[in-house]
């Protein structure tokens, strides 16, 4: 599996490259919704990998390699996962670096950081069996809908975790202490269902 996830991220890195200085961008220029923004977006590369994979016919090629269903399954999941907690990681040094510094820029809450990676891993969870029963072309309007719904109910989640530097409601606060427990859980919950349904569906295709 270690092999696989090394030759998405050769097949990624060129777009990568552009893709880190994209994200500095956003992040620095949108604040708290940015910050959540770029997490779920890193957590979107294993569709573009699963799409060079459908050009490139490398289901027909992987199918005469010593490969299983599981190691092609997991290696996309892993892949979202590392990709959203690098995200996650960066995000956190660069919000250090402002606060330090000081510089004129927005920052968020590590809660919205936390909250955007357990979203992250439920896009994946819920979005991956899609791509590999109908294939990232057939896959793409579900895929669409969930980044809209996710980044919309994230944003939202992020302003009210930092609201602009006003103080949070104690019922609020409550609230989102319990959104940081549920989103782990429910994250882990999403993840267990979500991968054997793939590997089901993979199985099934071969």
């Amino acid at each position: 599996m270690k092999a696989l996830i090394q030759k998405d991220v050769y097949v990624l890195w060129k777009q990568m490259k552009i893709f880190i200085i994209v994200m500095l961008v956003i992040m620095a220029g949108n604040g708290s919704f940015g910050s959540v923004f770029v997490v779920i977006w890193c957590a979107m590369l294993p569709y573009t990998a699963l799409a060079y994979d459908e050009r490139c016919k490398w289901d027909q090629l992987a199918a005469m390699m010593p490969y299983s269903p599981r190691d092609l399954v997991l290696s996309k999941y892993v892949l979202g996962w590392l990709c959203a907690g690098a995200a996650g990681v960066l995000v956190l040094a660069a919000q250090a670096v402002i606060r330090v510094l000081p510089l004129p820029l927005e920052t968020s809450s590590p809660l919205a950081v936390l909250i955007s990676f357990c979203a992250s891993v439920c896009t994946l969870a819920i979005t991956l069996p899609l791509m590999f029963r109908f294939g990232v072309e057939r896959g793409r309007m579900g895929m669409f809908l969930m980044i809209f719904l996710v980044c919309g109910g994230a944003g939202a989640l992020a302003a009210i975790v930092d609201p602009g530097g006003a103080p949070v409601p104690g019922n609020m606060a409550a609230l989102l202490s319990m959104a940081a427990v549920l989103a782990p859980i429910a994250a882990a919950v999403l993840t267990a269902v979500s991968i054997p349904l793939s590997l089901r569906i993979c199985a099934a295709r071969r």
